[in-house]
């Protein structure tokens, strides 16, 4: 039995050790020998299509607006540098606008199960300060600073993954109304820790900080509230890991012991309700070798089948000569955790609302046969038909989907769509429960994977950029052994 933080007796001023979730963050980062080829692969093809989807987010004005220095026009000497952009920055700033513009449309990877969240976002701390290394390193070669590689950023990359995944698998951070980026924020700040320097005693003390910081409330992706922060939160919590990292190795600043499991003032007892975190696995690279990618649509990840189910009934229903004009009612079985965060009813305000919505991303492509990033502007929600559609559509959990859900050996993200037509036809119901980037479909999904990234590149490069970058990535064992500073300076833009 789990005796509460707070049922502990009486608070004592005796310092005592770090909490154990602590020291394991910290032996994990700088302890543990990454030897997965296959971890390593994955975690390539992740650097790839996270970079990809930060540059599409780019021809977004909404997302461009907030990115750049603080001050405008501030160069950083030696600074980092954001890919599909000129500006050169501080590794804080830095962090925050790489992991804005990778999180702003929701189309890098996934991963779900008690916790969901997006474990690359934390590639948004790992190449800012990377790159701001690297630099540096070069500009004062007196120094002695070794020269990150990219492999350097994958073997961070999968750490990073592997604490925000493993913490989520049984730790429900929204079930107490946190936001998961909590999570980024932890992950972010142990693996940089590790990067600039810092002993492990150092990583306890910063990740103690990272635990100790305000945390997110998640009302930004909720109904009635939901809007665009939670597409630059993370980008946010990368700032936040880099600071207190640097505030540690720069300040001397020390940690906090007990942050987690202090009486009344911890962690446990302040945000989660008592109870404390529970451990399914130890770490290892499992979470990069299982992790989910967003391929085929850019879209919430729990609609992902939904929205493949949807694109083959409207396949069907050209078929038989029909259009959405022609539905009665369209029933969606789907996971508990569907239903808890995108069953949505009522008028939807801004993009942020549309995504996180699986009515509207189930009608787009019943209507249009597509659901791409431009389809939750204004000017495609103006259209009356999505509406008049999302109030014919009804939403019920299915157990056996929830149960495969959070079954470790499946990670299934089930979704099947039934539509009856006017004239009393039933379509045969469409089921798929594992998406496109799931791990159990990933050889039919690495070339569309690619596939994406290159079409990204072509949005913001011209062809010869776009080509070179390609050829550079393909290959793990080639493009680990770049500088980062030379691999980021292939995206960089002159204006």
């Amino acid at each position: 039995m789990t005796v509460k933080a707070s049922d502990r007796g009486t608070t004592s001023n005796v310092l005592s050790g770090p909490d154990k979730v602590l020291t394991d963050i910290a032996d994990y980062v700088h302890d543990y020998e990454i030897n997965s080829e296959l971890a390593y692969e994955t975690a390539r093809l992740c650097l790839i299509d996270t970079l990809g989807c930060g540059l599409e987010a780019l021809n977004f004005e909404q997302c461009a607006k907030i990115l750049g220095p603080v001050v405008p026009g501030t160069v950083v000497p030696n600074g980092t540098k954001v890919p599909g952009t000129n500006y050169q920055l501080d590794p804080i700033r830095g962090a925050f606008n790489i992991g804005t513009i990778i999180r702003w449309l929701d189309y890098n990877d996934c991963w779900l199960a008690a916790e969901w969240g997006h474990p690359s976002d934390n590639l948004g701390a790992i190449l800012a300060v990377t790159d701001w290394i690297a630099r540096s390193a070069k500009a004062n070669p007196s120094a002695g600073i070794k020269v990150p590689k990219i492999k350097d950023v994958l073997e961070a990359m999968i750490k990073a993954h592997e604490i925000q995944g493993v913490l989520a698998l049984e730790n429900s951070f929204n079930g107490v109304g946190l936001d998961h980026v909590v999570l980024v924020k932890v992950a972010s700040t142990a693996v940089v820790s590790k990067l600039l320097g810092l002993t492990k005693e150092q990583t306890v003390d910063a990740v103690s900080q990272a635990w100790v910081d305000g945390q997110s409330l998640r009302t930004y992706r909720h109904a009635p509230n939901t809007m665009s922060r939670k597409s630059w939160a993370a980008g946010d919590a990368c700032s936040r890991a880099v600071n207190l990292a640097l505030l540690v190795k720069n300040g001397g600043v020390p940690g906090i012991p007990t942050v987690l499991t202090a009486g009344h003032w911890g962690f446990y007892d302040v945000l989660f309700k008592g109870k404390e975190f529970k451990f399914q696995r130890p770490y290892g690279s499992y979470v990069m070798e299982n992790v989910l990618f967003k391929i085929s649509f850019p879209a919430e990840f729990h609609s992902q089948t939904a929205c493949e189910a949807a694109m083959t009934l409207h396949s069907k229903l050209k078929e038989l000569g029909k259009t959405s004009d022609d539905i009665a009612s369209v029933k969606i079985r789907t996971q508990e955790a569907a239903i808890r965060i995108i069953d949505k009813k009522g008028p939807l305000h801004n993009y942020a609302d549309r995504d996180h919505c699986i009515q509207y991303m189930v009608a787009v492509p019943l209507i249009h046969g597509r659901l791409v990033a431009t389809d939750y502007a204004d000017s495609v929600a103006a259209d009356p038909r999505i509406d008049a559609l999302r109030e014919k559509m009804e939403c019920v959990e299915d157990k056996t989907f929830s149960t495969d859900y959070h079954d470790p050996e499946k990670r299934s993200i089930g979704n099947a769509i039934t539509i009856t037509l006017k004239d009393g036809t039933v379509l045969d119901e469409v089921v798929v429960e594992y998406p496109i980037g799931h791990k159990f479909r990933r050889a039919d999904g690495i070339p569309l994977l690619n596939e994406k990234f290159a079409r990204h590149l072509r949005g913001r490069f011209d062809e010869s950029k776009a080509k070179k970058i390609e050829e550079v990535s393909a290959d793990l064992k080639s493009v680990q052994e770049m500088d980062v500073d030379s691999y980021v300076d292939l995206y960089v833009t002159e204006q």
